[in-house]
């Protein structure tokens, strides 16, 4: 199982790293998934992940419940949008494929601003 769980940890990697250069496409998510995947198999590349410059702090943020900074969700939320929309409205021929993209837009974008914890506002809330 822990090959299996090293594999998956290292194909989340390689995503998040694709995610880096290709707007529209998440990273952090990604990392995170690659840190548990490693959790379970690696300890070593579990450390590598979060140590890793940029992502590794936003991964350990998110692990320890303070979730995403306000700019990050801003930008994630803004970059689901424009995705969404070029995919539904220019690629897609089909209107059900449009209309099942934008609705998958629709519950990134609901989940990013219910489920996904502010940074700041956990912060504020610990504080006081």
């Amino acid at each position: 199982m822990r090959a299996v769980w090293l594999l998956a940890g290292l194909v989340c990697v390689g995503i998040g790293g694709v995610g880096v250069v290709v707007p529209g496409l998440p990273t952090t998510v990604f990392f995170v998934a690659a840190a548990w995947c490693f959790s379970r198999s690696s300890e070593r590349m579990e450390r590598w992940v979060l140590g890793l410059p940029g992502v590794g702090q936003l991964v350990s943020d998110y692990r320890s419940g303070l979730g995403m900074p306000r700019r990050a969700k801003v930008i994630a939320i803004a970059s689901l949008t424009v995705a969404v929309s070029i995919s539904a409205l220019v690629a897609l021929e089909h209107p059900v494929a449009r209309v099942g993209v934008a609705a998958a837009g629709l519950v990134g974008i609901w989940w990013i601003l219910q489920r996904v914890p502010t940074r700041e506002t956990v912060l504020a809330e610990r504080a006081g």
